[in-house]
């Protein structure tokens, strides 16, 4: 209905509305009458169509000149480009509503068909566990955290939290989610070290059991993700994997064993946008004692760039080093 140029959507003849944010109509009613328009009929009813203001932009239409509202603009956009039913919509849980809850409104009146088959509405992200603001100055953007960190570090990060879960951000807990990459990013190495060393030859009783057990893994993985995208137990199932895996295989393993496990352990990491770069075959034990020898050198020369470059490099092809008074140890994991 129009009204001084002002196009309405009467909510009241839409009969699903509110179905998305489960709120009862006439409880939302009484909450809408705290700001009255005496132009709407319901309290709840909510412009398709603004007329001209006057210093506003402005467009013709059949009711005069004026602009889109809020909602519609969203509505016409995603049905230009995306079609009349989305797969997925998402937004923040400020959302629900009134906007996505108008959204559906207007889009089902028009269509006669579902707008979205899927929601998702994502937590907050806090930085300090404080609303992170430009007013605030209380803000770090992608490329100041991936100068720092690998950027897969920065995923790992928001996948081990649920995605609906507010997020609290800071570097301490970048540190965390940095040393946990690191196992799992160790535990890589040490496989594609086994599968270059490890001989053919059947499974024994043990190694079939533990076959068994990673199908048990791979299961649990799968039905986390189907839990509504349950990311945070699935990185769980992924240090499990990795735990596991570095207790229970050693040189003397089944290569066939081996392939399996670091096969699956890749293509469940995959799902979650996890690729390990930078985890290379193994070193021989001849270039490993050259770089600790270079580290050495870069030590006594106070070049401790170079020298945490190269613990670092060796760390990412699943060598640890430990330095003690009786020289320099080290170990593949």
């Amino acid at each position: 209905y129009v009204v001084n140029g002002n196009v309405y959507f009467e909510t009241a003849k839409f009969k699903d509305y509110g179905k998305l944010s489960h709120k009862n109509i006439e409880e939302l009613q009484a909450g809408a009458r705290i700001e009255i328009n005496e132009e709407k009929k319901n309290p709840l009813d909510f412009v398709l169509w603004k007329a001209q203001k006057p210093g506003e932009p402005a467009w013709d239409s059949p009711w005069g000149k004026g602009r889109p509202g809020w909602h519609i603009e969203c509505s016409v956009m995603s049905t230009k480009y995306l079609g009349k039913t989305l797969d997925i919509h998402a937004g923040g849980p400020d959302l629900v509503f009134p906007h996505h809850e108008n959204e559906i409104a207007q889009s089902e009146a028009a269509y006669e068909q579902p707008f979205s088959k899927y929601w998702m509405h994502i937590g907050y992200l806090n930085i300090n566990n404080e609303k992170m603001s430009k007013s605030k100055g209380n803000f770090f953007t992608v490329r100041e955290i991936t100068e720092k960190y690998n950027p897969e570090v920065l995923r790992l990060f928001m996948l081990m939290a649920h995605y609906r879960s507010p997020i609290n951000f800071s570097l301490d807990l970048m540190e965390q989610a940095n040393s946990a990459y690191e196992r799992l990013l160790n535990a890589v190495a040490n496989l594609k070290h086994l599968a270059n060393v490890c001989k053919d030859g059947g499974l024994n009783e043990e190694e079939k059991k533990l076959m068994e057990k990673f199908e048990e893994y791979k299961k649990e993985f799968e039905e986390a993700m189907d839990d509504d995208f349950n990311t945070a137990d699935a990185i769980s199932v992924l240090f499990e994997m990795a735990k596991t895996s570095n207790a229970n295989l050693s040189r003397n393993s089944s290569k066939k064993l081996v392939e399996y496990i670091l096969d699956m352990f890749l293509k469940l990491s995959e799902v979650l946008g996890l690729s390990y770069r930078g985890v290379e075959t193994e070193l021989n034990d001849e270039e490993i004692l050259a770089l600790i020898e270079e580290r050495q050198k870069a030590r006594k020369e106070k070049n401790w760039k170079l020298a945490d470059e190269i613990r670092d490099r060796l760390r990412e092809k699943g060598i640890i080093l430990e330095d003690t008074p009786e020289g320099v140890r080290w170990k593949r994991v």
